[in-house]
């Protein structure tokens, strides 16, 4: 039986502050994309600048979040887990200092940068340390609890963001992630290396991150990585539109936008954990795929046909009880495979995801927003279960737990 391998070496106590610990930093990247969703119409009017634009500084964080997990993921194996998580959140907390005080759009998109690029240690090494610990179906446990944790986050921040929008604007509410920021710093000083000198990289960095190609070339390794991309951005499509269709095109408070985004976000953690119940773990997979493309796919039904409010909120939860599916059981299968390099495994993951994201993002702002996001959903989602079909049958082996 694979099982936890620090469980006999530390405390129950210890076991749940990791747990907490490992949700909360995979919760960090929602945190700072979701929050000030709910003002960005209103930054949109502060800049004076068009939706596109200020949409960017969404799409620039992301970018950010991808390209941290290609540096923090890899020199963790070379340096340890602990030090790099420590330097990702300093560079987190000085660049939202900067942001804060951004006198244009442009500068605020290049601070959002290197927010990102912080905000991504955290949750590059969540998975790292999770796979240093667990394996086959105590690692889909793990990444299922994780994502349950990580769902308190896209419940709060908008919910958070829609409360305090209009009183304190977006610099108030990156005022809390500043906050945010220097609270996990603390918390994260308890934590106990997963990664033992023994066992990591003693080669030069440039043969550490030639490593990358062996990953690259690992098919199986890949269509999970790219099955968790796809679902990244149709989360994202959904994310950077859904400010604008629910309170610009069904007339949404920001507080009103926030609850029912926070509402929506708990798809993603109950589609995460029923992935668990079924019988293979690639078959939550291709269910999840499914589920994606029919509800995008119905949601330009909605539009043309005029369904309303209620057509576009009951779809898009189903939508995001499928992502849920797709990204422990693609996640899962990927880690699994790339157990070997697990730094650069949790990296490729990661950064592909919000790679993903960010390339979607800005194409939901062009024309009508609602026919731009429906159009980008439904092709990723088609992509994805496409690739669900062509895995390798020895990628089917992890069985979920009984329920």
């Amino acid at each position: 039986m694979t099982y936890f391998i620090m469980e006999s070496k530390f405390s129950k106590k210890y076991l749940v502050y990791l747990y907490l610990l490992l949700g909360a930093l995979a919760a960090f990247p929602p945190l700072v994309t979701d929050m000030y969703l709910p003002a960005l119409p209103a930054m949109t009017t502060e800049f004076q600048t068009t939706a596109s634009a200020v949409q960017m500084s969404l799409a620039a964080c992301i970018l950010g979040l991808a390209a941290g997990q290609l540096v923090f993921g890899p020199l963790s194996d070379r340096l340890g887990r602990k030090p790099l998580l420590k330097s990702a959140l300093i560079l987190f907390i000085l660049s939202t200092v900067a942001s804060i005080f951004s006198p244009t759009v442009e500068i605020l998109n290049v601070c959002r940068f290197f927010q990102g690029l912080g905000g991504a240690g955290g949750v590059v090494l969540s998975r790292s340390v999770a796979t240093d610990c667990y394996s086959g179906r105590e690692l889909a446990k793990t990444l299922a609890i994780i994502g349950a944790i990580n769902g308190i986050a896209p419940v709060t921040a908008p919910v958070i963001g829609g409360l305090f929008s209009e009183s304190i604007g977006w610099k108030g509410i990156f005022c809390i992630l500043l906050a945010i920021g220097i609270i996990l710093y603390v918390v994260c000083l308890p934590f106990r290396e997963s990664h033992p000198a023994q066992k990591r990289y003693t080669g030069s960095l440039t043969s550490l991150f030639a490593q990358a190609a062996v990953l690259l070339r690992n098919t199986a390794y890949m269509r999970h990585v790219l099955i968790f991309g796809m679902a990244n951005a149709v989360l994202f499509g959904y994310i950077s539109s859904a400010s604008f269709i629910l309170q610009n095109d069904f007339g949404l408070s920001e507080l009103m936008f926030g609850i029912l985004f926070g509402i929506n976000s708990l798809g993603i953690g109950c589609g995460s954990m029923l992935s668990l119940k079924l019988r293979q773990i690639s078959n939550a997979s291709r269910i999840g795929c499914a589920g994606m493309l029919f509800c995008s796919l119905f949601q330009f039904i909605n539009y043309y046909f005029g369904f309303g409010f209620w057509g576009y909120e009951i779809f898009v939860f189903i939508m995001l009880f499928s992502v849920g599916m797709v990204f422990t059981s693609s996640t899962t299968l990927a880690m699994t495979e790339g157990k070997a390099m697990i730094g650069w495994a949790s990296a490729i993951v990661g950064a592909t995801g919000f790679l993903f994201g960010g390339l979607v993002t800005p194409l939901v702002g062009i024309g009508q927003i609602q026919i731009s996001t429906y159009t980008v959903m439904s092709i990723c989602s088609f992509v994805s279960l496409l690739l669900s079909f062509v895995i390798r049958k020895d990628g089917l082996r992890i069985k979920a737990s009984p329920a």
